[in-house]
């Protein structure tokens, strides 16, 4: 018998002063039983952090990624069906990552393992002739400490000020100064 996801919700504050988005979305998280709390929380995070300022074309959404292999952890597509973003979050290969930069406007990977510098000296020769890919390294002890606010019902306040993002639940705050390893200024 297949294991089953277990059901997670959360509802954001958003308040990002450096891109001036401001909004509330409440968000479900279908949790594949291989997942791990710290990669969960680094999805809500990425959401966070890549949600549109002009939603009038849709907004980023949680994918499938652990059950269909073709899809991202999160992305954005327009009432087109056309990608405008593709999320990833880990440490895919390259040829994930082209591919996705040849079906989407844009590509963001958010990575958090220790291990992120040995992966990215692997493959930024590889992915550093396109243009459209964003890598982001949230540092493991941040990410860790994100991962202990995890609940099965979310009430998260993020605040971006200067590049440092505060993730917030009820009494616990954690901040995170992602760390850019590539993509444009």
């Amino acid at each position: 018998m297949a294991l089953k996801a277990t059901i997670y919700k959360a509802a954001l504050q958003l308040s990002d002063m450096d891109r001036h988005v401001y909004d509330a979305p409440s968000v479900t998280i279908a949790r594949h039983p291989s997942e791990a709390d710290e990669r969960m929380m680094i999805r809500v995070l990425a959401l966070a952090m890549g949600w549109p300022a002009d939603t009038s074309e849709g907004t980023l959404e949680l994918a499938k990624d652990m059950w269909e292999p073709d899809e991202p952890a999160l992305w954005h597509q327009n009432f087109s069906n056309e990608i405008v973003h593709w999320v990833e979050v880990g440490q895919p290969d390259d040829k994930r990552l082209l591919k996705a930069c040849g079906r989407a406007q844009r590509v963001t990977v958010w990575a958090f393992q220790s291990s992120t510098p040995i992966w990215f000296d692997g493959i930024v020769n590889k992915v550093s002739r396109t243009d459209k890919l964003t890598v982001w390294q949230v540092p493991s002890e941040q990410s860790q400490a994100l991962a202990a606010l995890a609940q099965r019902s979310m009430q998260l306040t993020v605040t971006v000020q200067d590049g440092t993002v505060w993730v917030s639940e009820g009494d616990q705050s954690v901040e995170i100064t992602p760390i850019k390893l590539m993509g444009p200024d």
